[in-house]
């Protein structure tokens, strides 16, 4: 089932006299339980894209429809709450909050994303996600005592504990060793599957690829043609 469509999005910025036009008219819909990833070189407009697509920034041109409306026409205070609501965030950092535990850390998303639970049933169901991120047996840890494994994985906790339908991971392993960045992909594909969202990731590490459903080649602003597949990408 498709969540969200990228359609015909530009992105430019205007620098003295000069346009340069990042995004140049993208294309893109995104399905329910599939790991959707965005590489290219540096400067080919994967993060912006990202960026533009989790309502981070405007897109200069076209629309990104989510949950049949078009992102482009509504408040910023609307887009904020489909951010809050309806949006996860992993980024490169985990930037957990260095002065509250693990379970006090996504206690405070629930609050942030103003979901109805009640404090009781919080407490279950952030136990219900550590255990699914492995993580239930440090919860009463601080960040300085994780390691950088374990501070992702709090980081993915924390960004699907409010039951998000999409998935916003910008480069999740670019800061840990190839066997951690193996486990954090692992486990984003697995929550992907089990939990039925739709992620869309930007990463620049091939070893990271085998983990998605579908890879998205970009360069110069433009989707490349007969790139969008792992098998296609690989040459498999």
């Amino acid at each position: 089932m498709t969540i969200f469509t990228i359609d015909e999005v530009r992105k430019s910025f205007t620098n003295g006299e000069v346009k340069e036009e990042i995004l140049k008219g993208i294309n893109l819909s995104l399905q329910e339980g599939e790991v959707t990833a965005l590489v290219g070189a540096s400067g080919s407009g994967k993060s912006t894209l990202l960026t533009i697509a989790a309502g981070l920034q405007p897109a200069s041109d076209g629309k990104i429809i989510f949950d049949d409306k078009n992102m482009a026409d509504m408040s910023s205070e609307q887009i904020r709450k489909v951010r809050a609501s309806k949006f996860g965030f992993v980024f490169q950092f985990a930037h957990l909050v260095p002065f509250l535990t693990v379970e006090e850390q996504l206690m405070l998303m629930l609050d942030v994303s103003e979901t109805k639970f009640k404090k009781q049933e919080q407490k279950r169901e952030v136990n219900r996600i550590l255990q699914l991120v492995a993580m239930d047996h440090r919860k009463n840890a601080y960040p300085p005592s994780l390691s950088g494994g374990e501070k992702q994985r709090v980081a993915i906790a924390r960004a699907i504990i409010h039951k998000p339908k999409v998935l916003f991971a910008d480069e999740p392993t670019a800061s840990l060793d190839s066997k951690r960045s193996r486990d954090v992909m692992a486990l984003i594909r697995d929550l992907t599957k089990t939990l039925n969202i739709t992620t869309l990731m930007v990463t620049h590490d091939e070893e990271m690829l085998p983990y998605a459903d579908r890879i998205i080649k970009m360069s110069d602003g433009l989707i490349s043609p007969n790139k969008d597949s792992i098998l296609e990408l690989q040459g498999a």
